[in-house]
């Protein structure tokens, strides 16, 4: 079949998992893709947080979704954000629930997709989406190395046993020659978490595995100058198409400007002189790690800028958490707060030249664009390997030092790690080196619009969609 046959479009369905660190990706990818492109996109997304995603959709439709009744969940449940993290593992329970919701909404779309792109907790969407004569793709929204080192079948060749955290410290067989050679003790452990089954359902890992190998073809937020070894390990582990679609690192919002709370305090201080610290909405530090990350930036004399998010009662939880007299000690160049701030703004000031965060990609793209040093401090997950990809096969950032059995750090290895970059960096050739290799990425991740790198990227993906279309 053409899918341009007859004047048609391709339709997409975008189903992200109910949490923003996916969600937000879909966003990426479907407002890049709507513009200048002959595509219909439908997007599907739990009905309580329509109304928070629909602003940030363009020319795209949005499906609301009823999240099914389970014990345990809030029934007005819409994302990972409001639930704790035992309570978010009742989403994927939920989410099994809706198969034939979800059957029926594709049935009814009109025109009839083409292709369904969902995300790692969906296994069984592929056979649906088969079923109606729709193709489907699996969206890893993370990197491709954190797909290569733990999420192929290599990683766990019996099906029948699951990896020690001693076996997860090192890359499964087949693994690329790179600077991943393995992982510390702390971020092993973390990973155990993929191969854990809760309330009856399936783990991640058998998750993502089944729908990689049920869909048609995978889809990977990366491009082959960012991971192209671990692109190719992921292409021999499963045998099937890769589609790139590039970065997709949003611009900033047009004809937003910087809150001007913030934009008056930055202007106070040296062009590329400030350290913007933040760890996401949905990244906690402990009560030590805070007293250690703000004794540090204190140690740098440098002006900065926190923001620290808690689970719940932010203005009691940072009272507690500050060091005593901390706030008083800095008064005039650091300022602490906690809740949302526009990030992208934020980077983009003159006044700001480092971003101190966990190593959520995306974040750290925005951060490399806008000229900014970055100093890595991961929490959890793929972060862990976002860093090993940015400070270690890109030399583009620096990491704080770690323990390795409790991921521990001190006040020092924070200081370390800023000034390396951000003091007298003429005298430190690792710190100089850093900036250049940031200054390089920036030129290739920078160069957007009509015709320019990530454009071009996003048009061969949609020509390898209707490639599959019309071999199919």
């Amino acid at each position: 079949m053409d899918p341009k046959a007859n004047g048609s479009n391709l339709h997409l369905v975008m189903f992200p998992f109910f949490a923003f660190g996916h969600i937000s990706p879909f966003i990426h990818l479907s407002n890049y893709l709507s513009h200048g492109r002959r595509l219909k996109i439908t997007f599907f997304s739990a009905a309580p947080i329509v109304p928070r995603i629909q602003p940030l959709l363009q020319n795209s439709d949005i499906v609301p979704l009823t999240i099914p009744p389970v014990d345990g969940l809030p029934p007005d449940a819409g994302s990972t954000a409001e639930l704790t993290p035992l309570q978010a593992e009742l989403l994927k329970v939920a989410l099994d629930r809706m198969q034939p919701q979800i059957r029926q909404i594709l049935s009814e779309l009109k025109p009839r997709p083409d292709f369904v792109i969902f995300d790692f907790a969906h296994e069984w969407l592929p056979k649906i989406a088969a079923d109606l004569g729709i193709k489907s793709c699996l969206y890893c929204v993370f990197t491709a190395l954190s797909s290569a080192y733990l999420t192929v079948p290599a990683r766990r060749p019996d099906p029948a046993t699951s990896p020690s955290f001693e076996d997860l410290k090192l890359p499964p067989p087949g693994f690329p020659e790179t600077s991943v050679t393995g992982v510390r003790t702390f971020e092993a452990r973390d990973f155990e978490y993929l191969f854990r089954s809760f309330y009856g359902s399936p783990c991640v890992y058998d998750r993502i595995i089944a729908g990689m190998a049920g869909c048609s073809a995978l889809v990977i937020k990366t491009c082959y100058e960012m991971e192209a070894p671990y692109i190719d390990y992921i292409k021999s582990q499963f045998k099937k198409p890769v589609l790139l679609t590039g970065p997709l690192v949003p611009p900033p919002p047009a004809g937003e400007i910087l809150d001007e709370k913030w934009a008056n305090w930055l202007s106070k201080f040296e062009t590329k002189s400030v350290v913007f610290c933040s760890f996401g909405s949905e990244t906690f530090l402990n009560d030590d790690q805070i007293r250690e990350l703000t004794l540090g930036l204190e140690l740098t004399g440098l002006p900065f800028l926190l923001i620290l998010n808690f689970p719940s009662g932010a203005a009691a939880a940072l009272e507690r958490a500050l060091p005593e007299g901390f706030l008083g000690r800095v008064e005039g160049r650091g300022a602490v707060s906690t809740g949302w701030v526009q990030q992208r703004q934020i980077l983009a000031h003159p006044s700001v030249g480092c971003y101190f965060c966990h190593g959520g990609f995306s974040s750290v793209l925005e951060a490399i664009t806008s000229d900014c040093q970055v100093v890595l401090l991961p929490q959890k997950g793929d972060q862990y390997l976002n860093s090993r990809l940015v400070a270690g096969d890109w030399g583009a950032a620096v990491e704080v030092r770690r323990r390795d059995e409790d991921g521990g750090f001190g006040r020092e290895d924070v200081r370390g790690a800023v000034e390396s970059l951000m003091v007298r960096v003429w005298e430190n050739p690792v710190g100089k080196g850093v900036r250049e290799n940031q200054r390089k990425w920036k030129e290739v991740l920078a160069e957007d619009g009509e015709g320019g790198f990530q454009d071009a990227l996003l048009t061969d993906f949609v020509d390898q969609l209707e490639g599959i279309l019309l071999n199919s």
